[in-house]
């Protein structure tokens, strides 16, 4: 993979998505962009992978019962949140003072986390490490197939300073975040996550999710490995930049698929694939 037609893009090929491969990729089904869609996630058939979580844990739950119930509880919050002006992130840092070497070194899987606020500049250097935008042209720190850029980034604030918690969406363009609902849903999102620790511990979770039918208009069944690609160099990328500023992070990829969508309110073309909690480590990492 490489550059082409004179961007910093991943290559997919020009005819990748001519027939050459048709063959299923990763056990996910990909549907052809010509092909109507459901506009509201409600509207889609359960995989039965989600009907046998639902009638074997869903029915029978009092906390998953709770969740829908808080859920019920805060939409009127997210309706507030979306009324509200952006959220304008500090610039980026392009020099620092930890070689990228010193970071590969540092970087570790950190699932603790002390009790204390991450700095708003810290998260918007994040934010753009994952998938800021980098030349005039629109190239971004991380490469895209074709330049189709599928991921979508959001924030689960709880704990940064000058943020109020609640969740958000981050816009590369303009560098800023645009709000999605208020309130702190990290515990809420731990539950979707299996009740994991590092979820709900976690300063902010950044989400990484993704249309896939950007990548897969062009290239077919094969864009789906694109999508998959692209999320490995967003995760890196934050893993880095989290070592690089005495952070931590670790890559959540166990939790439930639309109880996670449904909490951060997603259309029905977006599909989450990794959970990245940061923040401060509460021990020192081996």
């Amino acid at each position: 993979m490489g550059e082409r037609d004179g961007t910093d893009n991943m290559d997919g090929g020009r005819d990748s998505g001519k027939g050459r491969h048709r063959e299923p990729v990763d056990g996910w089904p990909v549907r052809e962009a010509a092909v109507s869609r459901p506009t509201t996630r409600a509207s889609r058939p359960p995989s039965p992978a989600n009907h046998a979580f639902f009638t074997r844990t869903v029915l029978g739950s009092v906390r998953v019962k709770g969740l829908f119930l808080v859920l019920m509880l805060m939409t009127p919050f997210a309706a507030a949140a979306q009324t509200r002006p952006a959220v304008r992130l500090p610039p980026p840092r392009t020099r620092g003072d930890v070689s990228l070497e010193e970071a590969l070194a540092r970087r570790r899987s950190v699932r603790e986390y002390a009790d204390r606020p991450i700095a708003l500049a810290d998260l918007a250097q994040l934010l753009w490490s994952a998938q800021g935008v980098t030349s005039p042209a629109g190239g971004r720190t991380a490469p895209s197939a074709g330049a189709r850029y599928p991921l979508e980034i959001l924030v689960v604030a709880g704990h940064v300073t000058d943020l109020p918690p609640g969740i958000y969406r981050y816009r590369p363009a303009s560098h800023d975040l645009a709000p999605v609902a208020d309130g702190d849903r990290r515990g809420v999102l731990s539950e979707a996550a299996g009740g994991q620790a590092s979820v709900s511990a976690a300063g902010a979770v950044l989400v990484v999710a993704a249309v896939l039918e950007r990548t897969t208009a062009r290239y077919g069944e094969r864009g789906v490995r694109y999508v998959h690609i692209e999320v490995g160099h967003v995760g890196q990328n934050v893993g880095l930049a989290a070592a690089a500023a005495g952070l931590g992070t670790v890559v959540v990829g166990s939790f439930d698929d639309e109880r996670v969508a449904t909490v951060l309110g997603l259309a029905a073309e977006e599909r989450v694939f990794v959970l990245l909690p940061v923040g401060w480590p509460r021990v020192a990492e081996r």
